[in-house]
């Protein structure tokens, strides 16, 4: 099976729409994402019926399809998607929803891309089962390959990324943590599942280990930036407008880099305030936190840092030779500098 070589994609269009801008980006790309968003719906006749709806409702959640584009981006530096680029992209998607469905739970979050989680809908106990299937079933998807080689790489990724998000849970309400070990936790929860997106989909495109390697550090880059974003839109945004519960963050006493730059900016009677709140949060207090970040100008911090990561992911992508993927992938740092910019100015 082939398919068109996509030329960008997008971290940071709303899931509840595609803006104009979103769809003249990912337009290239539909065949491909529709080939893997119906690979994903044949997944659920591979589990027990009496829990197909449960993993319906999961495999639904997709999205941005983030993941499955950069794979589609990756491998059309290298030439054209194939029928083995979906399903790898199927099964860096169901890992990523596996861990969406346990974020929620650990997170108490009741939405997500503007409707109810699995756990707001069904209970915690069914749900982390659920994630526990998906996260079995996409290793079996891996272990069918040829070779061990995307099996071993999906398997460590996977721990990467649970190792990540037990690091963030061990760090709450913990203010010693600093910036670096922040971007750690985001590297391995986060930009671990980009980087694994172009690192697989230049190996079975055809890449060179140098620039697997380039296109890893792409991801790597591109994934800490959008985590840093989404970590902004807890803060910054709209329910509405992001699709998902704010404040989950906050609640969960979890150091974002909003909360660090407020605390560096802030009075010391300021920063031992707002370590009260983050210690016995309650939602009432919301509004006086945002109104600090605002106060000491926090979002033009976190816009230079994002910017940061972009140009790091800009710059790693210039060991590839020109193509529309790569192309493609340049305006998806581009994209996610606008969209960060319409949020935080």
């Amino acid at each position: 099976m082939m398919f068109a070589g996509s030329t960008t994609a997008d971290a940071t269009a709303p899931a509840s729409k595609a803006t104009g801008a979103w769809r003249q980006i990912t337009k290239d790309a539909d065949p491909f994402l529709e080939a893997v968003a119906a690979s994903l719906r044949a997944q659920v006749g591979e589990f027990e019926p009496h829990i197909a709806e449960y993993v319906s409702f999961a495999l639904e959640a997709q999205g941005k399809q983030l993941r499955p584009l950069l794979v589609a981006l990756s491998a059309g530096s290298f030439g054209k998607p194939t029928g083995d680029h979906v399903k790898i992209a199927v099964i860096i998607e169901m890992v990523h929803l596996a861990t969406l469905v346990h974020d929620d739970i650990m997170d108490g979050a009741e939405i997500r891309r503007g409707r109810p989680t699995l756990a707001a809908r069904w209970g915690s106990e069914i749900s982390v089962l659920v994630g526990d299937c998906l996260f079995a079933h996409a290793l079996r998807l891996a272990s069918e390959f040829p070779t061990t080689q995307v099996c071993r790489a999906v398997s460590i990724a996977t721990n990467t990324v649970c190792a990540g998000e037990i690091l963030q849970t061990q760090k709450r309400r913990d203010f010693t943590v600093t910036r670096a070990e922040y971007f750690k936790m985001l590297a391995m929860k986060t930009g671990e599942l980009f980087g694994l997106a172009c690192d697989l989909g230049g190996h079975v495109g055809g890449a060179s280990p140098a620039q697997q390697a380039a296109l890893r550090q792409y991801g790597m880059a591109l994934g800490t930036a959008y985590q840093v974003y989404d970590d902004c839109v807890d803060l910054f945004s709209t329910e509405g407008v992001a699709g998902k519960s704010l404040g989950t963050d906050l609640a969960k006493g979890k150091l974002t880099l909003p909360i660090f730059v407020a605390l560096e900016r802030s009075s010391d009677i300021e920063a031992a305030d707002l370590q009260k709140q983050l210690l016995a949060w309650k939602t009432d207090m919301f509004s006086g936190v945002l109104a600090l970040a605002k106060r000491h100008k926090v979002s033009g911090e976190c816009r230079k840092v994002i910017d940061g990561f972009l140009l790091d992911a800009d710059q790693a992508l210039q060991a590839l030779p020109p193509s529309s993927g790569r192309a493609g992938l340049e305006n998806l740092g581009v994209f996610l500098a606008e969209q960060t910019s319409k949020l935080i100015g």
